[in-house]
């Protein structure tokens, strides 16, 4: 009977180990899967007076071939990699937004100004000012165009942070699932191998999104954390997490993430809390990468529109009135609060060659005090109540608080996020082209210098700005008087002038022995002239109002102020650069931020495939060794078998023998 016994028990054992290969074989390319291999174990032996017999082999167990660190280290890789390669992938969806080449917006930008050049050359040719209208809509279409992209940008990756939540959530329920039927299984002694398998796959696959941390409790289930510390699985019970727009920022389209416990207030995370997962990837993406891209073309958008506006106003349209608005802008951009005392804050815009591209957060220390933090950089400007001048003159613009504050309260503004999407080209005849100068100037008649006009225009400069042009003249009613500045000149050395006001009879002098410099240029109530060459004691330079009858229509053939506008993209606007570079600045700033971003994917995306490929040298499948392995139980289950066979030949033979 004892060999029979050994021989079922190897038979058994054998079976057993034949069905756990064929096990490892059939799940091969199953995600998760662990090489499960049988645990055998002698049976006691029998004492004899000649010693112990051998009783045969037992299975102990089923092991699962795992190893907890490295499992884990891999997952969090897997987060790592997740993150930075949907960061990366949306950069580069940001980076085609922005296009080179004839059809881009920086080539619209140059055509628009170089378009000037031939009203320039003839300020009364209609099909030239048609030529600059028709630049300027181009130039406002790709600017909207890139903006519209932008918001377009902005909503698919909130329809995938919303979709990212809800199969985060579904995967936290089946994970709370399989941690109850883990503890039911542990209850018999033995371990399940494959509802572990099944877990450690849904938390590998959370991973994906939303980069965790487990803890094993007694029980054998699970606690899975994300944020560090806030507990999305605790036993059989799961936590969820939302997407929504930040709470301390009402209205501002600024993107969260929520933890939401039962029975609790929804806590707010930041993208930083978050580590790796798809998740922080596209937080990261939304609420910095994708708001400097907007900022960068917003900035663009409302300093090359603000500019020509300004300058066209100081012109003279070919009907000889003051030019308006060449594109619309807007006057200021509100601030977003939760804060019902700070409402209606705003921010204004004051000048355009300051802007900093970045959103801007006020943060209150107490009452009427607080700092604005330049998001883009961290860089803090303090206030110590609401009229501080220093609140007047922050990178160009004015911010407008409407309460006192308390301690802890913040307001965020974004003064460029919307500028390039609603900007739009406003002047459509083109008559209405402010392209000569309001002023002109002539040499004196009896000059014997060599005093030379290099450049005439107004400016609007100095502060207060405005402009104020010269006198008109009255010949008709005694006594009559010219009108218009006279600059009278002293050889010197040096060289010294007198500004005279011949806007009345008797003329009036309004300042005496000003250093003239060749080259230099005079400003006088908002227009600016500047000359060449070395003056003779008597030279005089007459500067007069455009309008001024004395002059006819002369205007229409002037170009001075298309000069000034054609001159902005000179003019240094974005971070030292001029107008016309600032959109290659723009394109190669996205352009850093996405190789920097596709750099560090391709590192994570190496680490996590080494880590994976650790994980998998201890608990993949290899056909081979299994294919081994099975022949090795193949034969043993033969053997086993064999033996029962010649067991139960000795008990037959013994059985007929005993019956003669």
């Amino acid at each position: 009977m004892s060999l029979l016994s050994v021989g079922a028990r190897a038979l058994l054992a054998n079976q057993t180990a034949l069905q756990t290969t064929g096990h490892n074989i059939a799940n091969v390319s199953t995600a998760g899967y662990s090489r499960q291999s049988v645990h055998l174990q002698t049976v006691q032996g029998q004492f004899s007076g000649s010693g112990y017999i051998g009783n045969g082999v037992n299975v102990v167990t089923i092991m699962r071939n795992h190893n907890e660190l490295l499992t884990r280290q891999a997952a969090a890789a897997q987060a790592v990699q997740a993150g930075d390669t949907v960061r990366a992938e949306r950069l580069t969806q940001l980076q085609d937004v922005f296009q080179g080449g004839a059809t881009g917006l920086g080539a619209a930008i140059s055509d628009m100004l170089n378009s000037l050049v031939d009203v320039v050359a003839a300020p009364s040719d209609i099909t030239a000012r048609t030529v600059t209208l028709t630049r300027m809509n181009e130039m406002a279409s790709r600017m909207r165009n890139s903006g519209n992209q932008l918001h377009e940008l902005e909503y698919s990756v909130n329809e995938q942070l919303t979709n990212n939540a809800t199969r985060i959530n579904q995967l936290a329920q089946s994970i709370a699932e399989a941690n109850e039927q883990v503890a039911r299984a542990k209850g018999n002694g033995q371990s399940p191998n494959d509802l572990l398998d099944r877990r450690d796959q849904l938390i590998r696959e959370l991973n994906q999104y939303i980069q965790t941390t487990q803890i094993p409790a007694d029980d054998g289930s699970i606690g899975v954390f994300i944020g560090g510390s806030q507990a999305l699985v605790l036993g059989n019970q799961a936590a969820s997490v939302s997407v929504a727009e930040s709470q301390l920022f009402t209205g501002s389209n600024q993107m969260r993430l929520f933890f939401n416990r039962p029975g609790a207030t929804p806590s707010e995370m930041q993208e930083d809390m978050l580590g790796g997962g798809e998740m922080a990837g596209l937080l990261k993406f939304a609420n910095n990468d994708l708001v400097e891209g907007r900022n960068l073309l917003g900035r663009m958008a409302l300093a090359i529109g603000m500019s020509m506006n300004a300058q066209n106003k100081l012109g003279l349209t070919l009907d000889g009135k003051v030019g308006g608005d060449l594109f619309t802008v807007p006057a200021g951009a509100k601030g977003y609060t939760s804060s019902a005392g700070l409402a209606g804050s705003n921010v204004s815009y004051a000048d355009p060659t300051r802007f900093a591209a970045s959103d801007y957060e006020v943060r209150f220390t107490g009452a009427n005090a607080g700092q604005v933090v330049r998001l883009s950089d961290g860089k803090t400007t303090g206030f110590t109540s609401l009229t501080d001048p220093s609140l007047q003159n922050i990178d160009g613009l004015t911010f407008n608080l409407t309460g006192a504050g308390a301690a802890g309260e913040r307001i965020l503004f974004k003064p460029f996020a919307d500028a390039a999407a609603n900007i739009k080209a406003l002047v459509n005849s083109p008559r209405d082209l402010a392209a000569a100068n309001p002023i002109n100037a002539a040499m004196g008649t009896s000059n014997g210098g060599t005093l030379q006009l290099s450049e005439l225009k107004a400016t609007g400069l100095p502060n207060p700005p405005g402009l104020v042009l010269p006198p008109n003249g009255d010949t008709a009613t005694p006594p009559a008087f010219p009108g218009g500045i006279q600059l009278q000149f002293t050889a010197g050395p040096p060289a010294t002038y007198d500004v005279i006001n011949r806007g009345s009879a008797p003329p009036t002098t309004v300042a005496t022995g000003q250093s003239y410099v060749a080259g230099q240029p005079i400003s006088i109530n908002g227009w600016s002239i500047t000359l060449q060459g070395t003056p003779k004691s008597g030279d005089t330079v007459n500067i007069g109002n455009a309008t001024d009858p004395q002059y006819g229509d002369y205007y229409t053939r002037n170009a001075g102020n298309a000069s000034a506008l054609m001159a902005l993209r000179d003019v240094k606007m974005f971070d030292e650069s001029k107008l016309s570079d600032g959109y290659a600045g723009l394109m190669a700033q996205i352009g850093t931020r996405t190789q920097s971003a596709s750099y560090a994917a391709e590192l994570s995306n190496s680490i996590a495939s080494n880590l994976e490929a650790d994980r998998t040298a201890v608990s993949g499948v290899n056909l081979d060794e299994e294919a081994a392995r099975l022949i090795q139980y193949q034969q043993a289950y033969q053997a086993s078998a064999k033996m029962l066979q010649i067991a139960q030949n000795i008990f037959d033979n013994l059985i007929q023998s005993m019956g003669r």
